[in-house]
């Protein structure tokens, strides 16, 4: 066995640079998850289970379809822009018209699929209210062209100002004892105010939005490589979110105000992989023209930084779910806490599988991450069906643990990715440490 020093992942070329946009990103998203989870517990808490329960499914119906929207267009734009920044005006113009025509789309098929659903006019207003907010996403571009320039710190200012305004008006809705209806409605403004903040940044920047002009050569060409991104996502909601969707149908709302409740808490820690990795991904990525070995050296140590990040996270909050519901959400969430053990373990999955989504991606193997997100969709729907009847919102828990796991390593079962699936495994045993001669 070779020893190798995890000096080497922060001797990359440029690191300074990539570690300030790491920096940035992850302050903001920090700031970000803190406000955003101090003000969901009084959230939580005065909507009660049922109503809470009702904002959710909602929310999990429009996530449902909501990948239909991005076109799977992030990362592929993202790495475009780092290869070709002559391009840029046509780029971010083709993905933002292809993002406005998908968030319409979105739109339309909700309104069919709503027809199939037995939810009163209510819920229907409640799931086109929060789809609306789609629509002001298709700006998200800029955030894709700040992130291939590592110029995180603007984003994270039209984040904040955004969060801020979310989270006086929210408060304020809690303190006049507003109406479930008002709730959904603050998300939009929280929507259309993060856009005007990125346009506002993209002008300090000394470029103009009114110059981007899209291409139908351009659009094709990021299509071919984005549609089975965009079938991936489509699949990752879907094993993400149809826990809820079948938590209402088969056991009432009040139970997926309990299981969501669990959830808010298991997925605040999600936004670590994926800042790292958007922010480090690039530079590893050079490393790949110094020697495959080196390269393959400092993936290794990413999936054992992620590895191991998630189980410091799971291995505390096993013990002290029962109290931090309770802390938080008080006793009418008390079926909450069992669901929280449960599912901070998937976290381990989610860490590692955003890191591995990356390499995929810079690859090219973006046809075996939609098998990889097929198969755990497939596994989730399933085991859902069999085990919520059951277990009742502990089983959808185990549902998704399961699921994440053998979506993140089904690539075992492919001959291109095989190694890559090794590589988690001895990464997260040996913590980044040694490589096994032969092994890759």
């Amino acid at each position: 066995m070779i020893k190798r020093h995890w000096g080497d992942l922060f001797s990359l070329p440029g690191f300074k640079r990539y570690f300030a946009n790491t920096s940035w990103r992850l302050i903001g998203n920090v700031v970000r998850g803190v406000i955003m989870l101090v003000i969901g517990v009084y959230v939580v808490r005065y909507l009660g289970p049922n109503r809470f329960g009702l904002l959710s499914y909602a929310t999990s119906f429009v996530a449902l379809f909501s990948a239909v929207s991005t076109l799977g267009l992030d990362s592929i734009v993202i790495r475009e822009l780092v290869k070709d920044e002559a391009g840029r005006n046509e780029l971010l113009g083709t993905a933002f018209f292809l993002k406005l025509t998908g968030s319409f789309f979105l739109l339309a098929v909700l309104y069919v699929a709503i027809h199939f659903t037995s939810d009163d006019s209510f819920t229907n207003l409640l799931i086109f209210i929060i789809a609306l907010s789609v629509v002001f996403q298709s700006f998200n571009v800029i955030d894709f062209y700040l992130q291939a320039k590592v110029l995180s710190k603007y984003v994270v200012y039209a984040k904040t100002v955004s969060l801020v305004i979310w989270a006086i008006v929210t408060l304020f809705l809690i303190l006049v004892h507003a109406s479930l209806l008002y709730f959904a409605l603050v998300s939009l403004i929280e929507s259309i105010v993060l856009a005007m903040g990125l346009v506002i940044v993209y002008f300090k920047q000394k470029l103009d939005i009114f110059h981007w002009r899209a291409s139908i050569r351009q659009a094709l060409a990021l299509l071919k490589d984005s549609w089975p991104l965009m079938l991936s996502g489509v699949c990752i909601l879907i094993y993400m979110r149809i826990d809820q969707v079948m938590i209402k149908q088969m056991l009432g709302t009040g139970a997926v105000g309990q299981y969501a409740a669990a959830v808010k808490l298991s997925e605040a820690w999600n936004f670590i992989p994926m800042i790292i990795c958007s922010s480090l991904f690039p530079s590893i990525l050079n490393a790949k023209t110094q020697s495959e070995e080196v390269y393959r050296s400092r993936l290794q140590k990413l999936y054992a930084l992620m590895g191991w990040m998630a189980i410091a996270i799971a291995l505390p909050m096993t013990f002290l779910s029962g109290w931090l519901v309770n802390l938080l959400y008080g006793g009418q969430y008390n079926q909450a806490a069992s669901v929280l053990i449960i599912q901070t373990w998937t976290g381990i999955f989610t860490f590692l599988g955003v890191a591995s989504s990356s390499w995929l991606v810079a690859e090219n193997y973006t046809k075996i991450s939609f098998f990889r997100t097929f198969t755990g969709m497939i596994v989730n729907v399933m085991l859902n069906i069999i085990l919520i009847p059951r277990y009742g919102i502990n089983g959808a828990a185990f549902a998704t643990l399961i699921s994440y796991a053998m979506a993140v390593f089904s690539i075992v079962f492919i001959k291109h990715t095989r190694k890559q699936a090794y590589m988690m495994i001895i990464s997260v045993a040996t913590l980044g440490m040694y490589k096994r001669e032969g092994i890759y």
